[in-house]
């Protein structure tokens, strides 16, 4: 293990623009499980326990350095200057290191399935080892577009050279530098002062360090690793999906190891913030986002996305979308049903077929089966909302509450126009349009005597087939 007393700093590089994404969104705040590209590595770092941690920064610099502080408010902010390059973004950093004399771990922000556990073991070799340089790389079927690791004669390391720097000889090998180093810190400082940038792209590389170091005397060992998917980095949209699938089948396959059934691990995505209980079952089409939790016994899909929400015991959810809602224990959800931010449905409670719901808490055992909209509105314990129900809860400027008593039986096709109360154990007609509060135990009703106008159809709609219909049966003596 590593001597405690080696002081330990890691530099993430986080300056770039990524212009092969071809998006506005800075490269390294693209979601990844749910987490932007940089939160993996700046997780990993935090884990690491390094005493200290910073961000080298410079392409939409306020965006990122929101996203940095948001998670780990202790890194320092380092801002890359005019002169491009990794060599000096880590040249920077080593200035705010002030004296800092220990290890350096440099990582790439763009490299986000590299774990704490491979650092460690790269850290510790570095440091048995008594290595000015050691760094991880990895075989890959196509090296394109990476630093390629020769080795001289014996196998040891040479020299990394840069894909456009390459000659054929050099394209030709297949081990790559996978861009996570650690270095002496005093080695590393006299490298990177004798690098310029006299290479294709005229910047200062930070792999140009490796033949400094050597120059100075220093030792530097390559080390492959088995996984390569832990080092592959993101450059495009393609290599983003790739690494999307990847993760999330490590992911589902740690919640089936840890007893929850995935009935098709292909079409499940679960963000790294979800958590699920044993015996969940979860069918097929189903993404769970964000922070949301499922308790044991639990059945969400098929073809469910729940974000930031959470499922109680033995709850049922099906063909649903919600966002921010609390579904109780032995609840069921859908098909087809919407949850908009705010709503909690209580124990053994019901929103079936087609039904929307915003900022609605309904207590337990209370149902609204099919075709209404809840929203802004409080609903008591054991009611029952009848189907094609309207929370009328908007004004034009403002937006009002309805209340809701316990054992409530209302009607079919029912407005409520906020703000109202409905006692409890009241009923309501079908048809009705509920404008003033209803008293506990009461019936309310408007519904206007209903008046049938002989020959209409034949009048108003003459030659249409429902006019011949009607006539023919006005000949046959038909009511």
């Amino acid at each position: 293990m590593t001597s405690p007393s080696t002081p330990l700093a890691v530099v993430i590089l986080a300056a770039g623009q990524g212009t092969r994404m071809r998006s506005r969104t800075p490269k390294v705040l693209h979601p990844l499980a749910g987490v932007p590209l940089i939160g993996h590595v700046l997780a990993t770092a935090e884990e690491l326990g390094a005493d200290h941690v910073l961000a080298v920064v410079r392409h939409e610099r306020d965006a990122v350095v929101e996203a940095v502080t948001a998670q780990s408010p202790r890194v320092s902010i380092v801002d890359q200057d005019d002169v491009p390059g990794t060599g000096r973004a880590v040249e920077l950093a080593l200035e705010a290191l002030g004296d800092f004399d220990g290890s350096v771990v440099v990582l790439s922000a763009d490299v986000p399935l590299l774990d704490a556990a491979t650092l460690r073991a790269l850290v510790d070799a570095h440091s048995l080892s008594g290595n000015s340089l050691t760094l991880l790389s990895a075989l890959f079927d196509d090296p394109t577009g990476g630093g390629r690791i020769v080795r001289d004669a014996e196998g040891a390391f040479a020299s990394i050279v840069e894909q456009k720097d390459a000659s054929d000889d050099e394209l030709a090998i297949s081990e790559v530098n996978a861009g996570v180093y650690v270095f002496a810190a005093r080695m590393l400082r006299e490298a990177l002062g004798a690098i310029g940038t006299d290479n294709a792209q005229n910047e200062k590389y930070l792999t140009d360090a490796a033949a400094g170091i050597r120059t100075l005397g220093g030792s530097i060992q390559a080390v492959p690793i088995a996984d390569r998917w832990l080092v592959q980095g993101i450059n495009d949209r393609v290599q983003l999906g790739d690494i999307s699938r990847e993760l999330n089948a490590r992911i589902v396959r740690g919640w089936q190891l840890a007893g929850v059934t995935i009935e098709d691990p292909a079409s499940t995505w679960i963000d790294l913030k979800a958590t699920l209980e044993p015996d969940v079952t979860i069918l097929p089409g189903t993404q769970l986002r964000g922070a949301t939790t499922v308790a044991s016994g639990a059945t969400v899909g098929p073809d469910t996305t729940l974000v930031d929400c959470e499922i109680g015991e033995n709850a049922v959810v099906k063909r649903t979308d919600a966002t921010l809602a609390v579904i109780g224990a032995g609840a069921t959800v859908g098909p087809f049903s919407y949850l908009r931010p705010g709503t909690y449905l209580g124990a053994d409670g019901k929103l079936g077929a087609f039904v929307e719901t915003k900022n609605a808490r309904i207590g337990d055992g209370s149902k609204v089966p099919h075709l209404s909209y809840v929203g802004d509105a409080v609903v008591g314990e054991g009611s029952n909302i009848g189907a094609g129900t309207i929370f009328a809860n908007y004004d034009g400027v403002n937006k009002h509450e309805s209340r809701i008593g316990s054992h409530v039986r209302t009607g079919s096709h029912n407005v409520f126009v906020a703000p109202i109360s409905i006692g409890d154990g009241a009923y309501t007609g079908a048809g009705t349009v509920v404008r003033k509060s209803v008293p506990a135990g009461s019936l309310a009703v408007n519904v206007a005597p209903q008046r049938n106008i002989a020959g209409w159809v034949e009048t108003h709609r003459p030659g249409t087939a429902a006019a011949d219909a009607a006539r023919a049966a006005d000949a046959d003596g038909n009511d």
